[in-house]
Protein backbone atom coordinates (compact mmCIF):
# COMPACT_ATOMS: atom_id res chain seq x y z
CA UNK A 1 0.00 0.00 0.00
CA UNK A 2 1.35 3.40 -1.00
CA UNK A 3 0.98 5.74 1.95
CA UNK A 4 -0.25 9.28 1.51
CA UNK A 5 2.20 11.95 2.63
CA UNK A 6 1.61 14.25 5.61
CA UNK A 7 3.71 17.27 6.57
CA UNK A 8 3.49 18.62 10.13
CA UNK A 9 4.57 22.22 10.73
CA UNK A 10 4.43 24.66 13.64
CA UNK A 11 6.26 22.85 16.46
CA UNK A 12 9.75 23.02 17.95
CA UNK A 13 10.11 19.37 17.05
CA UNK A 14 10.32 15.81 18.32
CA UNK A 15 11.32 14.10 20.54
CA UNK A 16 9.10 16.36 22.63
CA UNK A 17 10.35 18.14 25.73
CA UNK A 18 7.87 20.85 26.71
CA UNK A 19 4.84 22.14 24.86
CA UNK A 20 1.34 20.91 24.13
CA UNK A 21 1.73 20.63 20.36
CA UNK A 22 5.06 18.84 20.70
CA UNK A 23 3.47 16.33 23.08
CA UNK A 24 0.55 15.92 20.68
CA UNK A 25 2.85 15.06 17.78
CA UNK A 26 4.95 12.76 19.98
CA UNK A 27 1.91 10.55 20.61
CA UNK A 28 0.35 10.90 17.17
CA UNK A 29 3.50 9.15 15.97
CA UNK A 30 2.42 6.03 17.86
CA UNK A 31 -0.20 5.31 15.19
CA UNK A 32 -0.17 7.75 12.24
CA UNK A 33 3.04 6.42 10.60
CA UNK A 34 1.18 3.13 10.01
CA UNK A 35 -1.13 5.00 7.63
CA UNK A 36 0.89 8.00 6.43
CA UNK A 37 4.39 8.92 5.28
CA UNK A 38 5.10 11.76 7.74
CA UNK A 39 7.60 14.62 7.61
CA UNK A 40 8.00 16.97 10.59
CA UNK A 41 9.72 20.37 10.47
CA UNK A 42 11.88 21.05 13.55
CA UNK A 43 13.79 23.95 15.08
CA UNK A 44 17.46 23.21 14.40
CA UNK A 45 18.95 24.82 17.51
CA UNK A 46 16.83 22.67 19.85
CA UNK A 47 18.31 19.44 18.48
CA UNK A 48 22.13 19.35 18.49
CA UNK A 49 21.98 15.73 17.35
CA UNK A 50 19.95 15.96 14.17
CA UNK A 51 18.55 12.50 13.59
CA UNK A 52 16.90 11.94 10.22
CA UNK A 53 13.89 10.04 11.52
CA UNK A 54 11.95 9.46 14.73
CA UNK A 55 9.21 6.91 15.43
CA UNK A 56 8.71 6.38 11.71
CA UNK A 57 8.60 10.08 10.73
CA UNK A 58 11.19 11.98 8.68
CA UNK A 59 12.64 15.07 10.37
CA UNK A 60 13.68 18.28 8.58
CA UNK A 61 15.48 21.09 10.41
CA UNK A 62 15.16 24.86 10.01
CA UNK A 63 17.62 27.43 11.34
CA UNK A 64 14.80 29.61 12.64
CA UNK A 65 13.01 29.94 15.99
CA UNK A 66 9.69 28.17 16.32
CA UNK A 67 8.35 30.50 19.04
CA UNK A 68 7.99 34.25 19.52
CA UNK A 69 7.92 36.75 16.67
CA UNK A 70 10.06 34.55 14.43
CA UNK A 71 7.41 31.81 14.57
CA UNK A 72 5.60 33.56 11.70
CA UNK A 73 8.65 33.11 9.46
CA UNK A 74 9.35 29.61 10.80
CA UNK A 75 5.84 28.39 10.06
CA UNK A 76 5.68 30.17 6.69
CA UNK A 77 9.00 28.68 5.51
CA UNK A 78 7.87 25.23 6.68
CA UNK A 79 4.68 25.68 4.68
CA UNK A 80 6.52 26.67 1.51
CA UNK A 81 8.81 23.66 1.86
CA UNK A 82 5.70 21.46 2.01
CA UNK A 83 3.98 22.56 -1.19
CA UNK A 84 5.37 19.73 -3.32
CA UNK A 85 4.90 16.03 -2.77
CA UNK A 86 2.46 16.07 0.14
CA UNK A 87 -1.19 15.09 0.32
CA UNK A 88 -1.84 16.82 3.66
CA UNK A 89 -0.24 19.67 5.60
CA UNK A 90 -1.09 19.85 9.31
CA UNK A 91 -0.37 23.32 10.75
CA UNK A 92 -0.23 23.52 14.54
CA UNK A 93 -1.07 27.08 15.56
CA UNK A 94 -2.04 30.13 13.53
CA UNK A 95 1.21 32.15 13.56
CA UNK A 96 2.10 31.31 9.97
CA UNK A 97 -1.44 30.98 8.69
CA UNK A 98 -1.14 34.23 6.72
CA UNK A 99 0.95 32.22 4.24
CA UNK A 100 -1.86 29.72 3.54
CA UNK A 101 -3.62 31.72 0.76
CA UNK A 102 -0.27 32.19 -0.99
CA UNK A 103 0.64 28.51 -0.70
CA UNK A 104 -2.72 27.03 -1.70
CA UNK A 105 -2.50 27.80 -5.46
CA UNK A 106 0.80 25.92 -5.67
CA UNK A 107 -0.08 22.72 -3.82
CA UNK A 108 -2.52 19.85 -4.14
CA UNK A 109 -2.21 19.16 -0.42
CA UNK A 110 -5.18 19.53 1.87
CA UNK A 111 -4.34 22.08 4.57
CA UNK A 112 -5.52 21.42 8.13
CA UNK A 113 -4.98 24.04 10.85
CA UNK A 114 -5.19 23.43 14.59
CA UNK A 115 -6.06 26.91 15.84
CA UNK A 116 -4.67 26.45 19.37
CA UNK A 117 -7.22 28.02 21.67
CA UNK A 118 -7.60 31.66 20.60
CA UNK A 119 -3.91 32.54 20.76
CA UNK A 120 -4.71 36.22 20.17
CA UNK A 121 -6.38 36.51 23.57
CA UNK A 122 -3.24 35.67 25.56
CA UNK A 123 -2.02 38.42 27.89
CA UNK A 124 1.61 37.94 26.86
CA UNK A 125 0.93 39.60 23.50
CA UNK A 126 0.81 43.35 22.92
CA UNK A 127 -1.98 45.11 21.04
CA UNK A 128 -0.38 44.75 17.59
CA UNK A 129 0.46 41.07 18.10
CA UNK A 130 -3.10 40.36 19.26
CA UNK A 131 -4.56 42.02 16.16
CA UNK A 132 -2.15 40.12 13.93
CA UNK A 133 -2.94 36.76 15.53
CA UNK A 134 -6.69 37.40 15.32
CA UNK A 135 -6.29 38.23 11.62
CA UNK A 136 -4.10 35.16 11.13
CA UNK A 137 -6.75 33.03 12.82
CA UNK A 138 -9.41 34.35 10.43
CA UNK A 139 -7.15 33.58 7.45
CA UNK A 140 -6.59 30.05 8.75
CA UNK A 141 -10.31 29.38 9.10
CA UNK A 142 -11.10 30.85 5.68
CA UNK A 143 -8.40 29.15 3.63
CA UNK A 144 -7.79 25.83 5.38
CA UNK A 145 -9.53 22.71 4.14
CA UNK A 146 -10.23 21.71 7.74
CA UNK A 147 -9.95 23.26 11.20
CA UNK A 148 -9.24 21.41 14.44
CA UNK A 149 -10.61 22.66 17.77
CA UNK A 150 -9.34 20.97 20.92
CA UNK A 151 -12.16 22.13 23.18
CA UNK A 152 -15.95 22.42 22.91
CA UNK A 153 -15.72 26.12 23.77
CA UNK A 154 -13.31 26.66 20.82
CA UNK A 155 -15.56 24.57 18.58
CA UNK A 156 -18.54 26.77 19.46
CA UNK A 157 -16.46 29.94 18.98
CA UNK A 158 -15.37 28.93 15.45
CA UNK A 159 -18.97 28.16 14.52
CA UNK A 160 -20.29 31.45 15.92
CA UNK A 161 -17.44 33.71 14.78
CA UNK A 162 -16.88 32.27 11.31
CA UNK A 163 -19.92 30.11 10.59
CA UNK A 164 -17.69 27.10 9.99
CA UNK A 165 -17.68 23.63 11.50
CA UNK A 166 -14.44 22.26 12.88
CA UNK A 167 -13.17 18.87 13.99
CA UNK A 168 -13.33 18.56 17.79
CA UNK A 169 -10.23 16.62 18.85
CA UNK A 170 -8.66 17.04 22.29
CA UNK A 171 -5.40 15.60 23.70
CA UNK A 172 -4.50 12.27 25.18
CA UNK A 173 -3.08 11.78 28.67
CA UNK A 174 -2.54 8.08 29.27
CA UNK A 175 1.23 8.46 28.89
CA UNK A 176 1.49 9.70 32.49
CA UNK A 177 1.88 7.33 35.42
CA UNK A 178 2.03 7.35 39.21
CA UNK A 179 5.51 7.16 40.73
CA UNK A 180 6.17 6.09 44.32
CA UNK A 181 7.37 9.09 46.33
CA UNK A 182 9.82 6.91 48.26
CA UNK A 183 12.06 6.82 45.18
CA UNK A 184 12.61 10.59 45.41
CA UNK A 185 12.36 11.16 49.16
CA UNK A 186 15.95 12.39 49.46
CA UNK A 187 15.70 14.86 46.58
CA UNK A 188 12.26 16.22 47.49
CA UNK A 189 11.96 16.20 51.27
CA UNK A 190 8.40 17.58 51.20
CA UNK A 191 7.01 14.85 48.96
CA UNK A 192 5.56 12.60 51.68
CA UNK A 193 3.48 15.47 53.08
CA UNK A 194 0.55 17.42 51.53
CA UNK A 195 1.50 20.06 48.95
CA UNK A 196 -0.17 21.91 46.08
CA UNK A 197 1.41 21.47 42.65
CA UNK A 198 1.48 23.25 39.27
CA UNK A 199 3.48 22.65 36.09
CA UNK A 200 3.15 25.24 33.34
CA UNK A 201 4.77 27.88 31.20
CA UNK A 202 5.42 31.01 33.25
CA UNK A 203 3.16 33.42 31.42
CA UNK A 204 0.73 36.11 32.66
CA UNK A 205 -2.41 34.34 31.44
CA UNK A 206 -1.60 31.32 33.59
CA UNK A 207 -2.21 33.40 36.74
CA UNK A 208 1.06 32.33 38.34
CA UNK A 209 1.61 35.67 40.06
CA UNK A 210 -1.86 35.66 41.61
CA UNK A 211 -1.36 32.12 42.91
CA UNK A 212 2.09 32.88 44.31
CA UNK A 213 0.74 35.96 46.04
CA UNK A 214 -2.07 33.98 47.69
CA UNK A 215 0.38 31.45 49.11
CA UNK A 216 3.08 33.91 50.15
CA UNK A 217 0.81 36.47 51.81
CA UNK A 218 -1.37 34.06 53.80
CA UNK A 219 -0.84 31.38 56.44
CA UNK A 220 -2.05 28.35 54.52
CA UNK A 221 0.18 25.74 56.17
CA UNK A 222 0.67 23.86 52.91
CA UNK A 223 3.53 24.47 50.46
CA UNK A 224 3.03 25.42 46.83
CA UNK A 225 5.38 23.71 44.35
CA UNK A 226 5.69 25.03 40.78
CA UNK A 227 7.72 23.67 37.88
CA UNK A 228 8.14 26.11 35.00
CA UNK A 229 10.40 27.98 32.62
CA UNK A 230 11.32 30.84 34.96
CA UNK A 231 14.33 31.94 32.92
CA UNK A 232 12.57 32.26 29.57
CA UNK A 233 11.24 35.80 30.08
CA UNK A 234 11.69 38.94 32.17
CA UNK A 235 8.29 38.18 33.68
CA UNK A 236 9.39 34.73 34.83
CA UNK A 237 12.73 35.95 36.18
CA UNK A 238 11.01 38.72 38.15
CA UNK A 239 8.59 36.27 39.74
CA UNK A 240 11.37 33.85 40.59
CA UNK A 241 13.44 36.55 42.23
CA UNK A 242 10.48 37.83 44.22
CA UNK A 243 8.95 34.55 45.38
CA UNK A 244 11.67 31.88 45.44
CA UNK A 245 12.67 32.81 48.99
CA UNK A 246 9.13 32.83 50.39
CA UNK A 247 8.51 30.37 53.22
CA UNK A 248 5.87 28.11 51.69
CA UNK A 249 6.77 28.46 48.00
CA UNK A 250 9.05 25.99 46.17
CA UNK A 251 10.05 26.82 42.60
CA UNK A 252 11.79 24.50 40.12
CA UNK A 253 13.07 25.02 36.61
CA UNK A 254 11.73 22.76 33.83
CA UNK A 255 12.01 19.02 34.53
CA UNK A 256 12.30 17.03 31.31
CA UNK A 257 12.59 13.56 32.86
CA UNK A 258 9.05 12.16 32.78
CA UNK A 259 9.43 9.98 35.86
CA UNK A 260 10.70 12.87 37.96
CA UNK A 261 7.92 15.18 36.80
CA UNK A 262 5.36 12.47 37.38
CA UNK A 263 6.52 11.84 40.94
CA UNK A 264 5.90 15.50 41.80
CA UNK A 265 2.53 15.51 40.09
CA UNK A 266 1.17 12.17 41.20
CA UNK A 267 1.90 12.68 44.89
CA UNK A 268 0.46 16.17 45.33
CA UNK A 269 -2.51 16.87 47.59
CA UNK A 270 -4.23 19.06 44.97
CA UNK A 271 -3.30 20.16 41.46
CA UNK A 272 -3.72 23.91 40.87
CA UNK A 273 -4.42 24.97 37.27
CA UNK A 274 -4.53 28.71 36.67
CA UNK A 275 -4.68 28.88 32.87
CA UNK A 276 -7.11 31.55 31.71
CA UNK A 277 -6.60 31.24 27.93
CA UNK A 278 -6.27 28.46 25.40
CA UNK A 279 -8.34 25.38 24.78
CA UNK A 280 -7.80 21.94 26.25
CA UNK A 281 -4.51 22.23 28.11
CA UNK A 282 -2.35 19.07 28.10
CA UNK A 283 -1.14 19.52 31.67
CA UNK A 284 -4.75 19.62 32.85
CA UNK A 285 -5.80 16.40 31.12
CA UNK A 286 -2.60 14.77 32.40
CA UNK A 287 -3.53 15.77 35.94
CA UNK A 288 -6.97 14.29 35.37
CA UNK A 289 -5.52 11.00 34.13
CA UNK A 290 -3.35 10.81 37.24
CA UNK A 291 -6.55 11.07 39.26
CA UNK A 292 -5.51 14.31 40.93
CA UNK A 293 -8.12 16.45 42.68
CA UNK A 294 -8.05 19.68 40.68
CA UNK A 295 -8.54 23.34 41.56
CA UNK A 296 -8.89 25.23 38.27
CA UNK A 297 -9.41 28.81 37.15
CA UNK A 298 -13.09 28.95 36.25
CA UNK A 299 -12.98 29.85 32.56
CA UNK A 300 -15.10 27.94 30.05
CA UNK A 301 -12.09 26.07 28.61
CA UNK A 302 -11.21 24.52 31.96
CA UNK A 303 -14.81 23.76 32.83
CA UNK A 304 -15.31 22.02 29.47
CA UNK A 305 -12.13 19.98 29.90
CA UNK A 306 -13.06 18.84 33.42
CA UNK A 307 -16.79 18.52 32.61
CA UNK A 308 -17.60 20.95 35.45
CA UNK A 309 -16.50 18.38 38.04
CA UNK A 310 -13.41 20.08 39.49
CA UNK A 311 -13.12 22.89 42.07
CA UNK A 312 -13.10 26.37 40.50
CA UNK A 313 -12.01 29.90 41.41
CA UNK A 314 -12.29 33.22 39.57
CA UNK A 315 -9.99 35.50 41.55
CA UNK A 316 -7.49 35.56 44.41
CA UNK A 317 -10.20 35.90 47.07
CA UNK A 318 -12.00 32.77 45.87
CA UNK A 319 -8.73 30.87 45.56
CA UNK A 320 -7.72 31.78 49.11
CA UNK A 321 -11.11 30.69 50.43
CA UNK A 322 -10.93 27.34 48.62
CA UNK A 323 -7.37 26.69 49.82
CA UNK A 324 -8.22 27.65 53.39
CA UNK A 325 -11.16 25.22 53.45
CA UNK A 326 -9.85 22.18 51.57
CA UNK A 327 -11.27 19.89 54.25
CA UNK A 328 -14.77 20.81 53.03
CA UNK A 329 -14.22 19.05 49.69
CA UNK A 330 -14.48 15.32 49.06
CA UNK A 331 -10.95 14.93 47.75
CA UNK A 332 -11.26 11.22 46.99
CA UNK A 333 -14.51 11.64 45.05
CA UNK A 334 -13.05 14.45 42.93
CA UNK A 335 -9.95 12.36 42.29
CA UNK A 336 -11.95 9.35 41.10
CA UNK A 337 -14.19 11.51 38.91
CA UNK A 338 -11.20 13.16 37.20
CA UNK A 339 -9.65 9.78 36.46
CA UNK A 340 -12.86 8.26 35.08
CA UNK A 341 -13.45 11.29 32.83
CA UNK A 342 -9.87 11.17 31.55
CA UNK A 343 -10.00 7.45 30.78
CA UNK A 344 -13.21 7.95 28.83
CA UNK A 345 -12.24 11.09 26.91
CA UNK A 346 -8.46 11.52 26.78
CA UNK A 347 -6.79 8.32 25.59
CA UNK A 348 -4.17 8.61 22.84
CA UNK A 349 -5.61 5.63 21.00
CA UNK A 350 -8.94 7.45 20.62
CA UNK A 351 -7.23 10.74 19.70
CA UNK A 352 -5.11 9.02 17.03
CA UNK A 353 -8.21 7.42 15.52
CA UNK A 354 -9.92 10.81 15.35
CA UNK A 355 -6.96 12.26 13.43
CA UNK A 356 -6.95 9.32 11.01
CA UNK A 357 -10.70 9.65 10.43
CA UNK A 358 -10.39 13.41 9.97
CA UNK A 359 -7.66 13.00 7.32
CA UNK A 360 -9.62 10.27 5.53
CA UNK A 361 -12.66 12.57 5.35
CA UNK A 362 -10.82 15.22 3.31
Amino acid sequence: MIKKKLAIVGIVGVPANYGGFETLVEYLLDLLPKFYDITIYCQSQSYPEKVESYKGAKLKYLKLKANGVQSVIYDSVSLWKSINGFDYILILGVSGAIAIPFVKPFTRAKVITHIDGLEWKRDKWGAFAKRFLKFSESVAVKYSDAIISDNKHIFDYVKKEYGKDSHLIAYGANHVAHVDHALYQKKYSFIHKPYIFTVCRIEPENNIEMQLRVFSENELNIPYVIVGNWNSSDYGMRLYQEYSTKKNVILYNPIYANEELNVLRSNCHYYLHGHSAGGTNPSLVEAMYLGLPIIAFGVNYNRETTFNQAIYFNDSIELLHKLAHLEEFDREAISQTMYKLARKNYSWKAINKKYVNMLKSL
